[in-house]
């Protein structure tokens, strides 16, 4: 009869996990490709990130979204990769033919995506979470572990350095 709970809750997280992964996959890629600049390594934090995320399943109290969950998960594991001895020494600079699939689509959105991309850490993380994830400042503060007013004042240091880039951009052109 034990067998038979183990078996069932085992089934019940695998199916938890496989719909998380449809939900929230291809959001996560974006998000870990913008963070780590490299398509393998972005596909290399998500599986992570949900490898993670099935191991701690059972410890997760709902005190968030699951998609903050997630996205606090993927964050981390992002940071973890740029930490590494590996990471700080490849070049990370990209060009828009770099850009993948998963990458947002259309020319409108190419200058802006670039610009994000060049913004540093800090402040590329709020600005991926609240524009490209649809995270409130709330939710965004809980995904990173910030504050909402640290969140704010990050917020507005990236959209006044990426006004000023993408200013500049048209300057020249």
């Amino acid at each position: 009869m034990e067998a038979a709970r183990v078996m069932e809750a085992q089934q019940d997280r695998e199916q938890r996990l496989i719909e998380m992964v449809g939900t929230y996959q291809r959001p996560l890629l974006r998000m870990c490709y913008l963070m780590l600049k490299d398509e393998e390594l972005a596909r290399d934090a998500v599986q992570e990130t949900f490898l993670k995320a099935y191991r701690a399943l059972e410890r997760f109290r709902g005190e968030s979204s699951e998609q903050t969950w997630l996205t606090r998960i993927a964050m981390n594991t992002c940071r973890d990769m740029r930490r590494s001895f590996w990471f700080k020494h490849v070049d990370r600079r990209i060009t828009p033919e770099d850009l993948p699939e998963t990458a947002w689509p259309g020319e409108s959105n190419l200058a802006l995506t670039m610009a994000v991309m060049q913004l540093p850490p800090r402040e590329r993380e709020v600005i991926t979470l609240y524009y490209y994830q649809g995270m409130t400042v709330q939710e965004v503060g809980q995904a990173l572990g910030l504050a909402q007013s640290s969140v704010s004042i990050r917020l507005k240091k990236a959209k006044e350095r990426l006004r000023q880039e993408l200013e500049r951009g048209y300057d020249h052109e």
